[in-house]
């Protein structure tokens, strides 16, 4: 019987690692990310629209946001704001501490949609898959939201923080 014991402590460990999925925040995982809080506001024009989320890496090794696909628009880039100016987010600025987060938020680091192939609406979903340069790729499924939709963290005031 202790045999069986076992056994069934080692099958409640795999299913439980393999339990990596969504939750009702928009939710992913791939090993030691997860990505949370993802949404869109509904775009304002036809041509772009801005992505948000934060992702956590509880593993032991740092890792970086390479880039990010979408098969919503013909490009997908990683910019960040500073006062008035929009600029490309360099790879310093998307490392992933080992056990810390990357949070990508309106009026810091964020996500442009470019060249959108349709604007999204309110209430439909966008899907994107996350590249880092040791991670495998996290597909994400990201919610519209409305044009002034906020979360309760888009207040948090750094865009990567030590846990």
């Amino acid at each position: 019987m202790r045999h069986l014991t076992g056994a069934a402590v080692v099958m409640t460990a795999v299913l439980a690692l393999a339990g990596c999925g969504g939750d009702d925040s928009g939710g992913s995982q791939g090993a030691g990310v997860k990505v949370e809080s993802a949404y869109m506001p509904q775009p304002v024009t036809a041509a772009m629209a801005a992505g948000f989320l934060v992702i956590e890496n509880d593993g032991d090794t740092p890792d970086t946001l390479r880039s990010v696909t979408s098969d919503i628009a013909q490009d997908v880039t990683i910019h960040t704001t500073s006062g008035q100016t929009m600029e490309s987010a360099d790879g310093d600025d998307r490392a992933i501490p080992a056990h810390g987060r990357l949070v990508l938020k309106s009026g810091g680091m964020h996500l442009m949609f470019e060249k959108l192939k349709r604007k999204p609406k309110e209430g439909e979903t966008v899907s994107l898959e996350l590249h880092f340069t040791k991670t495998g790729p996290v597909k994400v499924e990201m919610p519209v939201k409305s044009a002034t939709y906020r979360t309760a963290s888009s207040s948090s005031s750094s865009s990567s923080s030590h846990q």
